[in-house]
């Protein structure tokens, strides 16, 4: 049985490399004796909540953001019935200001969003760029990626970061929080692209995917080597590090 991915939007939203996301989770399931199936999603294309184990929405620049956010608008009761099933969804950057209610730009306009994450977003003067590392308490584990962004994205109150900024300037500079997560559904600014530097956090979708693929409890994976991955978590770390603390 294959693990079902569907991919919305590559075509659109892939800045900083996001489609490697894709590529690590499709290596990291083959090692363990799992296939990604994966599909693409585009504008107009119709989006069967109960067609996929996981859910992917990379990263794009503000024009990118705008030919996409109707479409996404016009998902958002199937995206929302996904989370709702438990379908794990991973939504970078733009795909994660698109995931919340809605995003406003500088001029006061606002791009339509998904209502899936409690969440919204606003455009801000500066750019917010960098390493970053973040505390993912949940987890007992660390992300390290790589931050640029001038929106601002806040948070409803009681709602679940991803992590906390350990360095960097994670959601809106100034809360102390980065990303949000919602039962197996995920957002993030981290670029880079995020999990060949986070093994971990791949494994974690994987085995959430498998789960709601066989109906079961989350499967324990087999441990991999990840040398080279825990080289480029340190590399980042280090970096987010450097710059010498947090930025709120």
């Amino acid at each position: 049985m294959k693990i079902r991915v569907g991919h919305l939007y590559p075509e659109y939203l892939n800045i900083y490399a996001d489609r490697g996301n894709i590529a690590v989770l499709a290596r990291r399931a083959e090692w363990r004796g799992h296939e990604l199936d994966v599909e693409a999603i585009s504008v107009g294309d119709t989006l069967h909540a109960d067609a996929y184990d996981l859910l992917y929405v990379g990263g794009g620049q503000d024009r990118e953001q705008a030919l996409v956010a109707v479409d996404v608008a016009a998902k958002a009761d199937a995206l929302r019935a996904a989370v709702e099933d438990d379908v794990v969804v991973l939504a970078v950057c733009g795909g994660y200001q698109l995931l919340g209610r809605f995003y406003r730009d500088r001029q006061g306009h606002e791009l339509p969003g998904a209502d899936v994450l409690p969440l919204h977003t606003v455009a801000g003067e500066r750019r917010m760029i960098g390493d970053v590392l973040l505390d993912c308490a949940w987890a007992g584990r660390t992300l390290a990626g790589f931050e640029n962004h001038a929106g601002r994205t806040y948070l409803d109150a009681g709602a679940e970061p991803l992590g906390r900024v350990v360095d960097g300037f994670g959601n809106d500079g100034a809360s102390g929080f980065e990303g949000c997560r919602r039962a197996n559904a995920f957002g993030t600014y981290l670029h880079g692209p995020l999990l060949p530097r986070n093994p971990w956090f791949a494994d974690e979708l994987l085995a959430r995917a498998l789960a709601h693929r066989d109906g079961g409890e989350r499967p324990a994976l087999a441990p991999l080597a990840d040398v080279l991955e825990a080289q480029a978590h340190e590399v980042s770390a280090a970096r987010a590090r450097s710059r010498g603390g947090r930025f709120f």
